[in-house]
């Protein structure tokens, strides 16, 4: 997206315009979604639920959003917190592993994520338990720290460090059974 067009789409928005609204949607939508099945799993119509409730949220607080940064990223955030909230409400981060075990298991399975294509790993991604996958789309997809992890979830940073471990081997465990 061109970041002055969206800004002008951004304050339409802002001012009640109802075709400006349905631009906004119409562009911002797909990536969205998207970023609402990698954290819905399979689960396509919690996807779309978690969609729609980020939309409402995005248009609710739009006069929140002072053109400061990117506005997808700015959105981004919206969807991903409508995401965990969705999550947390279905106790699917309910997450209990220890680290020292997750360590263990990787340091045997030699990295086999360089060798999948994006079709396949979004595949294996959607079927990882929910507490796992959450965890590695927050740390490895959007870019959060285990300790932005952590606060966002109320866990420990131990525990999202222990998920995104267990996350890779079992990926790692699902890659190396296909090939």
């Amino acid at each position: 997206m061109e970041e002055k067009s969206i800004n002008n789409l951004v304050e339409s928005c802002k001012k009640g315009d109802r075709f400006a609204q349905k631009s906004l949607y119409e562009r911002l939508a797909p990536r969205m979604f998207a970023l609402c099945l990698r954290y819905c799993g399979k689960d396509r119509q919690l996807a779309e639920d978690v969609l729609q409730d980020g939309f409402v949220t995005l248009f609710s607080k739009l006069d929140t959003y002072k053109g400061e940064g990117a506005f997808e990223g700015w959105a981004r955030k919206i969807f991903v917190n409508t995401a965990l909230m969705e999550l947390r409400r279905k106790d699917a981060l309910k997450i209990s592993d220890d680290l020292e075990d997750a360590r263990a298991m990787l340091t045997e399975l030699p990295s086999a994520l360089e060798d999948i294509g994006y079709e396949e790993l979004m595949t294996l991604l959607a079927q990882l338990p929910s507490g796992f996958r959450t965890v590695f789309n927050m740390y490895v997809v959007e870019g959060y720290s285990h300790k932005e992890i952590a606060d966002a979830l109320g866990i420990s940073e131990v525990t999202s460090r222990s998920q995104l471990a267990r996350a890779r081997i079992w990926l790692q465990e699902k890659i190396k059974a296909r090939h």
